[in-house]
């Protein structure tokens, strides 16, 4: 269950303190890997940019995980952002 009182996790924090930190592993080598620009993974990191599907096919490929956990991290927080918009209006 997703808590609702606090906003999910972005995808990039998760990808960085999950998944790169504990592995040793530099935004640059997951970019190369991924074969995407660094500046594709860090925006990621950084929270300037979410995730997209290809983008979690690439993840889920060098990480193995699945797209869908990168699309439900993303979708739950764009989910929250939306409630928060809809309840300030």
């Amino acid at each position: 269950m997703i808590p609702k009182h606090r906003k999910p996790t972005h995808p990039g924090e998760m990808l960085l303190k999950e998944f790169l930190e504990p592995m040793g592993m530099s935004q640059l080598e997951l970019a190369k890997q991924m074969n995407v620009p660094i500046q594709r993974v860090n925006t990621l990191i950084n929270g300037k940019r979410g995730i997209t599907a290809e983008t979690a096919i690439l993840l889920s490929k060098v990480l193995k995980t699945t797209p869908e956990f990168w699309m439900n991290l993303q979708n739950a927080g764009d989910l929250y952002e939306a409630n928060q918009h809809l309840h300030a209006a």
